[in-house]
């Protein structure tokens, strides 16, 4: 009999409350998500901390706090330059001073409305709050810019095995599946069964980093996720790989309506042992297809409820939502 497939709750509930934050996780728990999602990056002491990016101006009120005002700075990211105040840059102490915000305030005015309520967590937090939701839930770990904060001597290896241990979790706990945009960590945490599966994030345009880096070492054209994909790309992951995280465009070819494209993806890596879960499940018309928006007004909901069918109908075995409640409605 084929599971049935996850809903996993992105950042948490991150529709209803700031992403990341006890409330999120504790609603979408309640919600009936299968699994939550939280992303990982480290403090100045080595801690892992749970935020969005290590940039930390848009997700807490560090920006407001005139105690941490010299800490601003501009650092280069995975090739990009940043200005902002970054979590490498604080202990865990000075970080668990800082009250989260609203990501999105204008999309979730809602949500704004509770900022400033609810501080920041670590992994070690989150261990114990799956372990309270029971014994079947699932953690879907992000690991951030792994090739980045290898550059500033931190390793996501250690790290982890040293909180799951603290956590009483073993590294290769069945509730435990380990992400990212980079490949190169991925099957890094699969050989030293870190993590019960192992699934490397897809976007239409993104280049990984750490392939990025190769790239330019080996003196090659870097290659786009969407060109990992086409051909016998697929077959490239199977043996070093349990999954993909595809994001949902990568799933249509034209018209969202007409899903063969997805299909045939979703049934080849069946085909070679390797599980799909789709992002981001969100049902604001700024997110969802043309062809699923019901007005101009990017708050407003649209069709979500088709659109969610259509994905699940491709025989995938995982979304991530920002609201866990439409997902598991819409689940088969």
């Amino acid at each position: 009999m084929t599971a049935r497939p996850l809903v996993i709750a992105h950042r948490g509930a991150s529709g209803y409350h700031p992403e990341h934050t006890r409330p999120a996780y504790l609603t979408a728990i309640s919600q009936g998500a299968n699994a939550i999602e939280p992303d990982l990056v480290f403090s100045k002491d080595g801690v892992l901390v749970i935020r969005h990016e290590n940039e930390i101006s848009g997700t807490t009120d560090v920006a407001s706090r005139p105690e941490f005002s010299d800490r601003l700075a501009t650092k280069v990211v995975d090739g990009e330059e940043l200005t902002g105040w970054f979590t490498e840059d604080f202990t865990w102490a000075e970080l668990s001073t800082l009250l989260c915000k609203e990501r999105l305030p204008e999309l979730r005015p809602g949500n704004a409305k509770e900022d400033g309520q609810y501080p920041i967590l670590r992994f070690i937090d989150l261990l114990e709050i799956a372990d309270q939701a029971g014994p079947d839930f699932t953690l879907v770990v992000e690991i951030k810019h792994p090739t980045y904060f290898a550059g500033l001597g931190f390793s996501f290896e250690a790290a982890l095995t040293q909180d799951l241990f603290l956590a009483g979790w073993r590294t290769d706990d069945s509730r435990l599946i380990m992400e990212s945009f980079e490949k190169s960590i991925i099957v890094r945490l699969r050989e030293l069964q870190i993590g019960a599966q192992h699934f490397y994030i897809m976007d239409r345009e993104h280049v990984a980093f750490d392939e990025l880096v190769w790239a330019v070492s080996e003196g090659v054209p870097p290659i786009s996720n969407a060109d990992e994909l086409s051909g016998p790309g697929l077959e490239a992951f199977s043996g070093r790989l349990d999954g993909l995280a595809l994001a949902s465009s990568l799933l249509f070819d034209g018209s969202a309506l007409e899903l063969s494209h997805g299909r045939a993806i979703v049934e080849q890596a069946h085909q070679l042992g390797l599980k799909i879960f789709v992002w981001t499940l969100r049902p604001e018309n700024e997110f969802l297809p043309e062809t699923f928006r019901t007005s101009a007004d990017p708050l407003e909901h649209g069709q979500w409820q088709a659109f969610y069918e259509k994905l699940w109908e491709l025989g995938i075995d995982g979304a991530f939502a920002d609201h866990p409640d439409l997902a598991v409605r819409t689940r088969p």
